[in-house]
């Protein structure tokens, strides 16, 4: 691919008046030149090849190879027709430096303006050694001012073109820093947006689910047995108390997201009540569980919480289940988790709306864990399903 052109220091009016510059300075230094150096100064000799010279300056950032070899033709056609004594390099300079800054892609203008000049330097010694007007010392002295001059107009227009060179990468480093660091907000939003989504899933469609059993237990225990009433209104209380809790410290983020937030009711200590809150007359749940729970990072130990959560809270609402198994194993670098049940196929998992499935898959992944979902059984519907997540805690060892 080719490498981008280095940006004008100077826009299009700043080109012109730059080039006007150039021109009046080309022509005021051919006729001073002259003068200096004892040449003749004339209508018919320094004078025209200073206006020519000068004005062709005016079109070199268009054509500057072509302006480079009218400015050399004409210094070799005034000079060898003895119009004028002017020098052969140092009045066509301007057109060399512009040519040898030139940064455009598919033109070698440093080669070119270098090869040039030697070209002209190479005729000049052979047209003074022939001319028969200067011994050899004196053409090797003054071709090789004109060479060391030409070194040096190289070298300069070299310096200010690689300068050239070095302020488009680093504007080029700059725009792709730039974007990266939007491209790398724009996910970090979108994650937090996933991540608020889950939150938002698990603790509202857990806290309904939960406190809907709750009520209906209440409800039917009110005139038989008001101490089962007020229990089961007890545990909806406690419920809606860590749905609260959770939703504040999820507010907290949103709101300070330097702050450290509190702790939500949520984690492997807590699967234990989360169970027994689930358990109803229509479901019967059995938990077990080995290793150290409460020695789990935080964010497996969340995120487990919340698979068990969601894959209860999926039961209750879509399975019709009468009997549930969860078991979480905390050991050899891994927490390991299954949630069992004897109903049917959650409506997400045959094509419906839910979010549930997808929200566990994805926390799952995001550590760096596996995650599968589907029927127990091979005879489809009816014969139970089964959520497994392993996720890796490599520092976690039992």
């Amino acid at each position: 691919m080719d490498r981008p052109a280095a940006p004008s220091p100077t826009g299009p009016g700043g080109v012109r008046l730059v080039g006007w510059l150039l021109a009046a300075g080309t022509a005021t230094a051919v006729l001073a030149g002259t003068v200096r150096l004892g040449g003749r100064l004339d209508l018919a000799g320094a004078v025209p090849l200073a206006i020519w010279l000068s004005l062709l300056l005016l079109v070199r950032c268009r054509w500057p190879l072509a302006v480079l070899l009218l400015s050399v033709q004409a210094v070799i056609v005034f000079r060898s027709a003895g119009l004028t004594d002017a020098g052969w390099v140092w009045p066509a300079s301007a057109a060399y430096a512009t040519l040898a800054a030139d940064d455009r892609p598919g033109r070698p203008g440093l080669a070119w303006a270098a090869g040039v000049g030697l070209a002209e330097l190479a005729f000049a010694a052979t047209w003074e050694s022939t001319s028969g007007g200067a011994t050899p010392r004196e053409v090797l002295g003054s071709l090789g001012t004109e060479a060391l001059w030409l070194g040096v107009l190289l070298a300069a227009a070299a310096a200010y073109r690689n300068r050239l060179r070095w302020r488009a990468e680093l504007d080029e480093r700059l725009l792709r820093a730039a974007r990266e660091g939007e491209l790398e907000a724009g996910r970090r939003i979108a994650e937090a947006r996933l991540e608020i989504a889950r939150e938002l899933h698990d603790v509202v469609g857990h806290t309904l689910t939960v406190v809907g059993i709750q009520l209906r237990v209440a409800s039917e225990a009110l005139d038989d047995a008001p101490k089962d009433a007020r229990a089961a209104l007890t545990i909806a209380q406690q419920v809606r108390s860590e749905a609260v809790r959770d939703l504040r410290a999820l507010v907290h983020v949103l709101r300070a997201p330097g702050e450290a937030a509190a702790d939500p009711a949520a984690g492997l200590p807590q699967v234990e009540p989360l169970v027994d809150r689930m358990r109803s007359a229509e479901l019967d749940i059995r938990l077990e569980t080995s290793g150290d729970l409460a020695a789990v990072p935080a964010p497996v130990s969340l995120a487990v919480h919340r698979i068990i959560q969601e894959a209860l809270t999926n039961t209750v609402r879509h399975a019709g289940a009468s009997r549930a198994e969860v078991s979480v194993r905390c050991g050899r670098g891994r927490v390991e988790v299954d949630v069992t049940d004897d109903g049917r196929a959650p409506a997400a998992a045959s094509g419906g709306s839910g979010n549930g499935i997808r929200g566990m898959d994805e926390r799952v992944r995001a550590l760096g864990g596996d995650f599968s979902a589907g029927p127990r059984g091979k005879d489809g519907e009816g014969a139970g399903w089964v959520v497994r997540a392993a996720i890796p805690v490599p520092r976690y060892r039992v």
